[in-house]
């Protein structure tokens, strides 16, 4: 997440809440994108550590846990922008030219000179970001699809250019040996089966034998993931879209909660300010004395209620829109007092990070060099494909 400084509910319904799941499901890196701040507002970067810290504690406050996760500040693994430059040796710009979000944030931001290579590569850097933890999954949005595909076409290339080591053959017979008797029978018949008849259901069975493999190195894992469909070693595996639900979390204006709306309810505002925003909150136009019946589906208030409330207040305030038994500013006390009880967690859990910021810039050290580790392990096994490695 690029560092824009404190989250608001519809980042927080949107992406953190999502992430706190999937902390727990899977092994997981969440990253300050600080670079990529950088390819849209390299004209002003006075903000950037402190918009890093607030988010941070937005996180942490969320329930982002870094014991379950791997936190870390992109521009210290310095791993990411190396890879990048390699990989940018072998991807055609044409690539990059076609990306969606290429040509709709130059005419969303045409008050920015973004003719510039950072802003043109930066889907490049995110896919260096991607490959450089061998990520199996990225959590995305529908809108995000597209990045995640030019990785896994980006890794392909890479794999297909660097993959072919020599003595590959060799090399992946002497692996499937290391697993054993009849693990080794079984991955050679699976693989048979998938090369002479295109069997996919036997393909998925020979990679998930290799994913439960302890006794194989990385390397060794990755030729044999290659060696399956008779190409290369896979240096750089393809990752997979994550769909994750999105929330459609509306404005006070009605429109998409957004900080350049300026429409925001922000993670840890005070019970006031959440009072007074909400009671200024835009509802059905129709409604316009308190006796007008309304319509909950042109209500972004209703909206709210869907994320916030149970049903049974859910179907209160629907009937009593409909009927204009209530007022809307009966319909919003039950919301306020929920986002009020859901903020009132996360502002006692970030007390202790405002009060110690210490505290949060030690969990950003150690997330960094854990994930140093990792990125400078992908780093050699690239450099060595590629016969740079220079020993």
């Amino acid at each position: 997440m690029r560092p824009t400084g404190r989250l608001h509910l519809g980042q927080y319904h949107g992406v953190i809440k999502n992430w706190v799941q999937l902390q727990h499901e899977y092994e997981c890196f969440f990253f300050i994108a600080d670079w990529h701040a950088l390819t849209t507002n390299y004209d002003d970067t006075r903000e950037i550590e402190q918009h890093t810290f607030d988010m941070v504690v937005d996180w942490l406050a969320a329930g982002v846990n870094p014991g379950a996760a791997t936190i870390f500040i992109q521009s210290k693994v310095p791993e990411h922008a190396e890879l990048h430059l390699l990989l940018s040796m072998i991807t055609p710009v044409s690539w990059l030219e076609r990306v969606p979000s290429y040509k709709d944030l130059q005419v969303r931001l045409n008050d920015k000179d973004l003719a510039t290579y950072g802003f043109l590569g930066y889907p490049l850097l995110q896919s260096a970001d991607i490959l450089m933890y061998r990520a199996g999954k990225v959590p995305v949005g529908a809108d995000q699809v597209a990045h995640v595909e030019l990785t896994r076409e980006i890794a392909r290339r890479f794999n297909h250019v660097f993959g072919r080591e020599p003595g590959f053959e060799e090399q992946s017979q002497a692996a499937v040996k290391k697993m054993g008797r009849k693990a080794a029978r079984m991955y050679a018949d699976l693989r048979k089966r998938y090369l002479e008849k295109g069997d996919t259901e036997a393909l998925d069975r020979a990679r998930a034998l290799l994913g439960e493999q302890q006794n194989l190195s990385i390397g060794d894992r990755e030729r044999l993931f290659g060696y399956l469909e008779g190409g290369g070693r896979i240096i750089l595996p393809e990752p997979q879209s994550l769909l994750t639900k999105e929330a459609k979390v509306p404005g006070l204006d009605g429109e998409k909660m957004s900080k350049s709306y300026n429409n925001t309810i922000q993670l840890r505002e005070s019970p006031d300010v959440v009072d007074k925003k909400i009671r200024k909150m835009k509802t059905d136009p129709a409604r316009v004395r308190r006796k007008d019946p309304g319509d909950p589906n042109n209500c972004p208030v209703f909206t709210l209620h869907e994320i916030y409330s149970d049903d049974e207040t859910l179907d209160w305030a629907a009937r009593g829109c409909r009927s204009a038994s209530i007022g809307c500013l009966d319909c919003k006390k039950p919301l306020i007092e929920a986002i009020n009880e859901e903020q009132s967690v996360m502002i006692e859990r970030a007390k202790q990070f405002e009060e110690q910021p210490d505290v949060v810039h030690a969990i950003l050290q150690e997330g960094s060099e854990k994930a140093r580790d990792v990125a400078k392990e992908t780093l050699e096994d690239v450099r060595a494909s590629i016969g740079i490695l220079h020993r």
